[in-house]
């Protein structure tokens, strides 16, 4: 059923491969891997939809097995550390939790042949034509002889290496740190991956030595609509209103801040900071560049975050949100569209909301917001 019309389809790609500049030399040598796998797409259809707490996901993904892993690799990998670290001021303990949490430590960097994969997924997968430019900056990374066709693992999805690159980032930010003439983020030595996360964080404004996030606590009475990253303050300002750190000192001045609650008013309270920025280019998911905080304060010795979601506390799936998202709209609090997925318009509409029926407008849809709207809906 997958190769139903898959000849088609690849005759008309591999005519736009060769007007994207590639040849037939390499298209020849890539051959094989052009072929659909109909593992992939069943991998891309049994995602999970995470109902996780910012508190659920932390204990996931930043564990004490993986902060002593992650201790002993930086004692075996300590010279080649602090020479990329210095390189790029980025700082060391950063560039190890991301390769801790993609890859936990070069361990886990995926056996999926890439080319395979992303023939897939623009062939019949979502976001085809996503995946297609993918398709087609591999090739030219093949051209380019960084990798053989057999070479290039990676994940289903088709991230490759140690930084877990998808290849048009390869593209832009992978180096050739040991000076071999390949950047070479795959295989056992971790020198141009490691290199190229710091580059990539580099490129998009890493401050050395300053933290992503501090973890706060947010005085009575503290307006919640203030919350969210459309709203940057001095951190003196933030102090003036009674935020304090989570063990009772002040917030040491690191700029430009926003507060942040990823799972709501009733979880953790974080104030974040331009690095925060930085590390949202590598993932935007907000408790991805916590947990990425986190495991590097954790490699540094520092302590697991102090406040804990209530158990109660219902995170809504994509179904469930996509829900929300349109029975907020008809209620007249436009979320301009319904894809499932909250972003900064979900939360606007759900602020607005929630102020007009005198509810924290903290701008989080839990399983209590949407039994609210289904309600009011009645």
């Amino acid at each position: 059923m997958l190769e139903h019309k898959f000849d088609d389809w690849r005759d008309a790609f591999l005519s736009r491969a060769r007007e994207a500049g590639l040849s037939d030399a390499t298209l020849a040598l890539c051959a094989d891997f052009l072929r659909p796998d109909q593992r992939i797409l069943e991998k891309q259809s049994a995602q999970s939809e995470f109902t996780l707490t910012i508190s659920d996901y932390l204990a996931r993904a930043v564990t004490d097995a993986r902060v002593r892993k992650g201790r002993a690799a930086h004692r075996k990998y300590r010279d080649l550390m602090n020479k990329i670290s210095e390189a790029y001021q980025v700082d060391a303990q950063i560039i190890l939790a991301i390769w801790g949490i993609e890859t936990d430590y070069g361990t886990a960097c995926g056996d999926w042949p890439v080319l395979s994969a992303l023939t897939t997924l623009a062939y019949a997968g979502h976001r085809a034509g996503f995946f297609e430019d993918e398709l087609i900056a591999a090739l030219q990374i093949i051209e380019a002889q960084d990798i053989t066709p057999e070479g290039m693992l990676g994940s289903w999805a088709g991230a490759m290496g140690h930084g877990q690159f998808m290849p048009t980032s390869f593209q832009v930010f992978a180096v050739d740190s040991d000076g071999d003439g390949r950047r070479n983020i795959w295989g056992g030595d971790p020198t141009d991956g490691l290199a190229s996360i710091a580059n990539y964080l580099a490129r998009h404004g890493w401050q050395m030595s300053r933290p992503c996030r501090a973890e706060v606590t947010l005085p009575v009475g503290f307006d919640f609509a203030l919350a969210g990253r459309q709203t940057r303050k001095p951190v003196s300002d933030w102090t003036a209103q009674g935020v304090i750190a989570a063990d009772g000192t002040p917030v040491p001045d690191y700029g430009e801040s926003s507060v942040l609650l990823p799972s709501g008013a009733s979880g953790p309270a974080f104030l974040t900071f331009g690095n925060f920025d930085a590390l949202r280019a590598y993932n935007q998911a907000d408790s991805y560049v916590i947990a990425v905080g986190c495991l590097a304060d954790r490699l540094q010795g520092g302590k697991p975050v102090a406040k804990i979601c209530p158990n109660d506390l219902e995170v809504l799936t994509h179904a469930q949100m996509r829900e929300l998202q349109e029975r907020l709209t008809k209620a007249g609090y436009d979320t301009l569209g319904a894809d499932g997925f909250s972003g900064p318009n979900t939360a606007s509409a759900l602020r607005s909301y929630q102020q007009d029926h005198s509810l924290v407008p903290d701008g989080f849809g839990s399983g209590a917001m949407l039994r609210h709207l289904r309600a009011r809906a009645d």
